[in-house]
């Protein structure tokens, strides 16, 4: 291995020897070097092309080599020259390319795509990170991206190169394109920033915000997986310029011009009504007018853990208890209440529960449905019950039975539940006068 890693080196040394008086053609840089510095649009000779080390061998112009200690050959990856081959398609393309040529941005929105073709339908080739700079090759004609309005957002599709050799296209309004010699080129439409960059707000610009209920419900480890799902948030709408507040009985749209500041830490939705202020790195306050005339103030977080992996996680704690009464069963049995089989599907069948009929359950009920881990119990219960459930029954679906259980090396107690017991997801209170059902584990299972 490490002669045949020698002997491609010399090989690599003896083609430059070779080749120093021969070339490929011209190309034309299309990514600014660094050292030394020599700028995109400059026209260079071409030596060597080499696929294994995806590198072009160029010529270093004598205007670039002041000093003696720059050699006269560099490297140049792939994806960052354009070979036209003759000199004259060289000078050609590069001036068709000028305009462009000092031209970058700066992507403002995490996970911006850079498609194959300037639609926003079409396939993703790349996904874009916070602050990744881009090199922009060429304005192209393309259909623009639609804001939840119904109306095109404003911007423009561009050919693009990415510093690790991605090509594609971008559109615009996420993007902060800059001039090497003369700043930026163009306002920042949806989330524009006049002033010096803000790292404040582009941390509350790259995070989900979520409602305090939902930290509240980590903290007291009481997920409410339906809750979660519903996705309350808001959202500054860096993608569409509509910033949104989604929470329990108000659902509104805010479509603004620009992010500008307002004071320390806070932030104003130009053309709106629309404020927000972080008070700590993961606290957010939003202000916004009601009806009335008056100015309202509604708290968000920025939870330790995405909302998505919360459910799952949840989910994942569910199934496990649940495999704990099944492991235990998974057939309970009572003289007087039936026999219950719990399924490894998550479900139950329930026979012969006559004597609770009609006072618990309703007459021509059948006995199957779906076991919930739903439901969590206070710290008071702990010691008698091991945790709470929801029968939910298939033949009607307004019949829930919510239970508490305990387990032990005999079989399931079960104390039905009423609705006044449970609060949200939490049971709180039992019955005055408790229903307790038990059953025997089925000696054949």
């Amino acid at each position: 291995m490490v002669r045949g890693r020698v002997f491609s080196f010399l090989l690599f040394i003896s083609l430059i020897l070779l080749s120093s008086c021969s070339k490929l053609g011209y190309g034309v840089l299309l990514w600014s070097t660094e050292d030394p510095v020599i700028l995109s649009g400059t026209i260079l000779p071409v030596y060597i092309k080499s696929n294994i080390d995806k590198v072009w061998v160029v010529g270093v112009p004598e205007s670039y080599r002041h000093d003696k200690k720059v050699n006269s050959k560099m490297e140049i990856p792939l994806s960052q020259l354009h070979f036209a081959g003759s000199k004259k398609k060289a000078k050609t393309f590069a001036a068709e390319f000028a305009y462009y040529a000092p031209v970058y941005a700066e992507n403002l929105q995490d996970g911006l795509p850079i498609r194959d073709n300037p639609d926003n339908s079409a396939r993703r080739v790349y996904k874009l990170q916070t602050g990744e700079i881009i090199k922009i090759i060429d304005k192209v004609n393309g259909n623009p991206p639609i804001s939840m309005s119904g109306a095109p957002l404003p911007g423009d599709w561009y050919k693009v190169l990415t510093q690790n050799g991605v090509t594609g296209f971008c559109f615009s309004y996420r993007l902060k394109v800059f001039n090497h010699f003369e700043g930026p080129v163009q306002a920042v439409h949806g989330t524009r920033i006049e002033s010096a960059p803000d790292p404040d707000l582009d941390m509350v610009l790259a995070r989900k915000w979520s409602p305090e209920s939902y930290l509240q419900m980590i903290n007291a480890d009481r997920i409410d997986i339906n809750e979660l799902e519903k996705n309350y948030r808001f959202d500054p709408g860096q993608d569409s310029g509509i910033a949104k507040i989604i929470l329990p009985g108000i659902e509104m749209e805010f479509v603004y011009e620009g992010i500008i500041p307002d004071g320390e830490r806070a932030w104003r939705f130009e053309g709106t009504g629309l404020q927000m202020n972080l008070r700590t790195n993961s606290t957010l306050a939003v202000q916004f007018l009601e009806n009335t005339g008056l100015r309202r103030t509604l708290i968000f977080v920025a939870l330790s853990a995405d909302v998505d992996d919360l459910v799952m996680q949840e989910k994942a704690r569910r199934e496990a208890q649940y495999a704990i009464i099944f492991n235990q069963g998974p057939v309970f049995t009572s003289n007087n209440y039936g026999s219950i089989t719990f399924t490894q599907t998550g479900g139950f069948i329930w026979t012969g529960f006559e004597l609770l009929v009609p006072q618990i359950i309703p007459r021509d009920t059948k006995g199957e449905g779906h076991v919930l881990m739903d439901l969590f119990i206070t710290p008071s219960f702990e010691e008698r019950y091991n945790g709470a459930f929801t029968f939910k029954f298939s033949d009607n679906s307004k019949l829930i039975l919510r239970f508490m259980y305990s387990l032990d090396n005999q079989g399931l107690r079960l104390e039905v539940l009423p609705d006044f017991a449970v609060e949200d997801v939490t049971v709180t209170r039992r019955s005055s006068s408790p229903v307790v059902l038990y059953f025997f584990r089925d000696s054949l299972y």
